[in-house]
C-alpha cells in the first residue's frame, strides 16, 4: 500500500511515517498544503492521512479540491481539532473519516487498512447512477431529483452510497453501521432504519411504498434498480 502523509510538525510526521513504514508500507510524507496537493496529484498514493492545520492550504481547502477534481483517494483526516463542527465540516469537504490526536497507532493502521479495503471493493463501480427521478453523482456526492440538488447529510449519503455499491445485494444493518458510522461510533440498529426513512422520504416517489430501497426482512435493506430501468 503507498500512503501519502501531509503532516507539519516533524516529530508526529517522524513517528508515523516510521510507524506506517514497519506494517511494509511506502509512506511518502509533505510538510504542507501545497506540496501535498501537489503529490497526491503526481504520486496516486492508495491513501492520504491529511492534517487539518498545515501551512499554506490546510486539510479542509485540500481535500474539497481534490473532490473537485474527481479524485477518489480515500483521506484520513488527522487533526487536533476535535469539536463536532470541525467533524462535520471536514467530512463534508469530503474525507472519509477522522481521528482527533492524540490517537493510538494501531488504530491509525486499522482505520488506514479499512479505508484500503472499502476502495479496492469500490474499483470499477460506476461514477454516476440513476434510477427513477434521481440521479446520484458519487464523486462529488451530490444527488439530483427533478433537476433539484436534495440535501442529505454526510451519513444519509453514506448509507446510500453504501446500497448504490451493493445494488440489487442486501444490505445488513451490521453492514451499514460498520462501513458507514465506523470505528469509535456507537449507534444502533435503529439509527440505520431512520436514515433509510429520510431517504426514502427524499428519494421515492411514494415513500410508504418504496419502489427502491426495499426491505429485507431480518436482513437488512436493498437497492432495486432494475424495478426504474437504471444502470
Amino acid at each position: 500500500m503507498r500512503l501519502l502523509l501531509i503532516e507539519d510538525e516533524t516529530p508526529i510526521r517522524v513517528a508515523i511515517r516510521d510507524s506506517l513504514t514497519d506494517e511494509g508500507w511506502r509512506v511518502m510524507t509533505a510538510v504542507d498544503g501545497e506540496q501535498g496537493f501537489e503529490r497526491a496529484l503526481s504520486e496516486k498514493p492508495d491513501v492520504i492521512i491529511l492534517d487539518i492545520m498545515l501551512p499554506k492550504l490546510d486539510g479542509f481547502a485540500l481535500c474539497r479540491e481534490l473532490r473537485r477534481l474527481g479524485q477518489r483517494v480515500p483521506v484520513l483526516m488527522l487533526t487536533a481539532r476535535g469539536q463536532v463542527d470541525d467533524r462535520v465540516h471536514g467530512l463534508d469537504c469530503g474525507a472519509d473519516d477522522y481521528l482527533v490526536k492524540p490517537f493510538s497507532l494501531a488504530e491509525l493502521k486499522a482505520r488506514i487498512r479499512a479505508l484500503h479495503r472499502r476502495s479496492v471493493q469500490e474499483e470499477g463501480q460506476p461514477e454516476v447512477v440513476s434510477f427513477g427521478e434521481v440521479t446520484v453523482d458519487l464523486i462529488r456526492k451530490k444527488v439530483i431529483r427533478r433537476g433539484s440538488e436534495v440535501g442529505l447529510t454526510v451519513k444519509e449519503f453514506g448509507v446510500l452510497a453504501l446500497l448504490i455499491r451493493h445494488a440489487g445485494k442486501p444490505v445488513s444493518r451490521e453492514q451499514f453501521l460498520d462501513l458507514v458510522w465506523g470505528h469509535g461510533a456507537f449507534p444502533t440498529t435503529r439509527t440505520v432504519d431512520n436514515h433509510i426513512a429520510r431517504l426514502r422520504a427524499h428519494l421515492e416517489p411514494d415513500p410508504a411504498v418504496p419502489r427502491f430501497i426495499q426491505t429485507q426482512p431480518k436482513t437488512g435493506y436493498v437497492l432495486l434498480l432494475d424495478c426504474a430501468g437504471g444502470k
